[in-house]
């Protein structure tokens, strides 16, 4: 019986041709196939090095049913390599789907390491970079997009999307209204010949974009909350839940009787347990 083939998981450049590594080139020129998000890109990667490959086209709209074949060139003890047209695969790109159904039933895969957007961007945005939350791209519904953001705008911690040039307007619009003016680095085809870092805060990027436009791919890096911010939206979010509510929920969930619930409801609004006990007097 023939053993298993290996999946090597390649990162590729994300703009400048050089910026790959040497394990990378041996590996791709050592594999027996090349998964390819676009069969074109990859190409002309391959020829800029003088490698020749069988390539087979996966990309977010075929990787689903392409998982089959891709197994059964593995089950013949073949090589192949998966990668992206930029950066590395799985990251915003496909092969996350493969990787699950390879992890489960056991099957070699390897990673070789490279050049990741993310990253490129953050360590030049100006921004804390310790910590930092990924979001990859916001979804192109108007509503999903202000939900997440919604849920984002208490994260203290700096967060990095990837955004389209023709979208970036709209979801710095949204994030005005969601999490207010913040400091922004918009970073743009990074690597590239017009490779650009604008450091801004959202309201001035909305006045340039509109006046200007921009173009390129963008990697958006957006400050975190601040501790002032969080309290003011832990006091909104508190305003908006009746007294009677917040009674009634801890009565419900943590069993204390109404005496209790209402001192605890007090204590947290900061306001006189008279005031709560008008509002839950029916209860």
């Amino acid at each position: 019986m023939k053993s298993r083939g290996i999946l090597y998981i390649v990162g590729t450049p994300i703009g400048n041709m050089e910026d790959i590594t040497i394990r990378a080139l041996k590996t791709l020129k050592e594999v027996d196939v090349v998964l390819a998000e676009d069969t074109r890109q990859t190409l002309k990667l391959l020829s800029h090095y003088g490698i020749k490959k069988s390539l087979i086209s996966y990309h977010r709209h075929n990787e689903i049913d392409k998982i089959n074949q891709v197994i059964s060139i593995l089950d013949e003890g073949k090589k192949v390599a998966l990668v992206s047209d930029a950066g590395m695969p799985i990251i915003s790109d496909p092969g996350q789907a493969l990787m699950q159904h390879l992890c489960s039933n056991n099957y070699d895969a390897v990673v070789i390491p490279g050049v990741t957007a993310v990253i490129t961007g953050l360590v030049k945005c100006g921004l804390d970079a310790s910590k930092f939350v990924f979001e990859g791209f916001l979804s192109v519904n108007k509503k999903q997009r202000r939900e997440k953001l919604d849920i984002l705008k208490s994260e203290t911690r700096t967060t990095v999307f990837y955004e389209a040039p023709h979208k970036l307007l709209y979801t710095l619009k949204d994030m005005l209204l969601t999490i207010g003016n913040r400091k922004i680095c918009i970073a743009r085809e990074l690597t590239k010949l017009h490779e650009e870092y604008i450091y801004t805060d959202i309201v001035e990027a909305i006045k340039t974009i509109e006046e200007n436009g921009i173009k390129g791919e963008i990697v958006l890096i957006v400050e975190g909350a601040n501790k002032e911010e969080i309290k003011e939206l832990e006091k909104e979010s508190l305003e908006n839940i009746s007294s009677k509510d917040m009674v009634l929920s801890l009565m419900q969930e943590e069993g204390i009787d109404k005496k209790e619930a209402i001192k605890k409801v007090a204590k947290i609004k900061g306001i006189h347990k008279n005031e709560v006990y008008k509002e839950v007097i029916d209860i």
